[in-house]
Parts: C-alpha cells; structure tokens; sequence
C-alpha cells in the first residue's frame, strides 16, 4: 500500500497529510507523527510513505483554509476507515458549519447514542483525519474547549481562526 504524503507548515505546527487515491487519509500534527504512523498501521498494515507535492490537491485546500478560506476543507474527500459508529460520528462532524460549536451530549444526540456522550467523545478523540473532520468544533456543557489530541491550544486557535465565539475567544 502507498500513501502520498506532504508536510504543510502552519500557524498551528507542520500538518502531515497521507492520501490514499485521492483522498485523504490521516492529517496530524508532525509532533504527533507516532500516534499517525500507530493509527494508520492499524488500518492499512504495511504501506509505504511517499513524498509528494500537493498529493490529490488537498495541500492546496488546506492552505486555503489556513489562508482565511474556512470552507475550502469542505470540498476535501476524506476516508477515515473505522467502525460503522465511528464513521458516522465523524460524518456527524463534517456537518458542524465552522463558526459553531456543538457539546459532546448534542454530538451524542445527533448520531442516536443521546445516553453515550463519554463513548462519543472517545470516538471523536480517534479521529484519523483532525481540522477537515473538525472535532475541534466539539465542547463541553460549559462550552469550554476540552480533549483535543493536537493540543487544547491549537484546539482554541482553529476555533478563533474560525470565528466562534466562546470562552476561547479571548
């Protein structure tokens, strides 16, 4: 198996995208370069990292996105892998319009498990693909940011760089 893979620098730390036939497959932060590498041997096996510029054009929508494009990532073709639950919950999560956020109970509630918002938040913490499957746009009751495996500090800057408004945005 061959993954195409780039290293974006950003304002938030370099991402690292692997894409698999157009679509993207793992984007992490590369100071959590292991935790990517663990997640997508557990999908795929063996596979092979190879260097390319802008693989499938999803560099360029990332770039935009960080550039002020917010909506720029909506058009990214993702393929998380995952359980059936899992998949729906980061489905769930592509449907947040930037700007917003929803707590983990709403998340709960949206993907039909309104009494497993701690198993729900479990999923969201395993996302494979972080900003274009936008866990960062889920929060506590108190609206707080909360559990961001980048960082809660990254997890307030996409949120302000988004403009939602909150207990982050100071």
């Amino acid at each position: 198996m061959r993954l195409l893979t780039e290293e974006i620098p950003t304002d938030i730390g370099t991402l690292v995208v692997a894409v698999l036939d157009d679509r993207l497959c793992s984007l992490d932060y590369a100071d959590c370069r292991r935790r990517m590498l663990v997640s997508l041997t557990r999908r795929f096996g063996v596979f092979d990292l190879q260097r390319a510029s802008d693989p499938g054009g999803l560099s360029t929508l990332l770039r935009r996105y960080f550039q002020g494009d917010i909506e720029a990532i909506d058009a990214v073709s993702v393929e998380t892998g995952g359980t059936t639950l899992q998949r729906r919950v980061w489905s769930t999560l592509r449907r947040i319009p930037p700007g917003t956020t929803v707590t983990y109970r709403d998340l709960a509630r949206d993907v039909g498990r309104p009494n497993a918002a701690r198993a729900i938040g479990m999923i969201n913490g395993q996302n494979p693909v972080a900003i274009v499957v936008p866990c960062h746009r889920v929060v506590g009751a108190d609206a707080s940011p909360r559990g961001y495996a980048g960082g809660l500090w990254r997890k307030r800057w996409l949120l302000r760089h988004e403009g939602a408004v909150g207990p982050w945005a100071a």
